[in-house]
């Protein structure tokens, strides 16, 4: 398992990197297929987007694609929300943590597949630091409590609807995870609900496919860049629909 795990996190490190994600929406559904419970799943993919975020954030302010600014108001309100997540999840039962998280990589597909393109050049938009507080909030415990970063949400969001050009867009959601890993990471290591084994066998293997990811996605242009978005988020729903239905 070791092995095929260590493989795993290469892979979701670098769509990490990539689309900007924690991988946690990726990463879930395929420990599922492993025959992993949800909780524990989630448990090994809070691990694996801490180790991916801080990397990739890191790489983000080198190359100049991430400013920190705003960012860091949503940040600190994903850390709250993550945190609080520990204890929201312990009472919800497994298939309705898989219903949310459909509901919203649906909701992600839609907005990035409708949402009008933005120039990289286009400047961010001055927003409230209370209202990006309280968006990093909601996202947090939501987010944390089914296993993502809150990527797969603020993204969309970012572009498709505060009109943040897509790469910028993309680094801004990485960052956030540091915030909403880290604090999700404390709230479920204090509920027993943390897989170290395995969380660090796929956490430190995702940081060479980190590297991968943010180089590719340096590589490509914007709009081709919104449409391998797509057909992720379009991937992950099939995967997460067959594991509910069929698997």
């Amino acid at each position: 398992m070791v092995i095929e795990l260590s493989l795993i996190g290469i892979v979701i490190g670098a769509l990490s990197g990539f689309f900007g994600i924690g991988g946690g929406t990726v990463l879930v559904p395929v420990l599922l297929l492993l025959g992993f419970e949800m909780k524990a799943a989630v448990g090994i993919s809070i691990m694996q987007m801490v180790f991916s975020s801080i990397y990739g954030s890191y790489l983000n302010v080198k190359k100049g694609s991430l400013k920190l600014g705003e960012g860091l108001y949503v940040g600190l309100g994903g850390a709250l929300g993550g945190y609080l997540s520990g204890y929201l999840v312990s009472y919800i039962p497994d298939i309705v943590l898989q219903s949310v998280f459909v509901g919203f990589v649906l909701f992600a597909i839609y907005r990035m597949a409708t949402g009008k393109h933005h120039d990289e050049h286009n400047s961010e938009h001055d927003l409230p630091a209370y209202l990006l507080f309280g968006i990093g909030v909601g996202i947090g415990l939501i987010a944390i409590s089914i296993g993502v970063g809150g990527a797969i949400i603020l993204i969309p969001l970012l572009s498709g609807m505060l009109h943040y050009p897509v790469k910028k867009a993309v680094s801004a959601g990485l960052f956030f995870v540091v915030f909403s890993s880290i604090a999700g990471f404390i709230g479920r290591w204090m509920h027993g609900e943390i897989d170290l084994h395995n969380g660090l066998i796929v956490g430190i293997a995702s940081l060479i496919g980190v590297y991968v990811g943010i180089h590719l996605k340096e590589r490509v242009s914007s709009h081709h860049h919104k449409r391998f978005i797509v057909a992720m988020y379009s991937f992950i729903l099939a995967i997460m629909l067959y594991k509910m239905f069929l698997g």
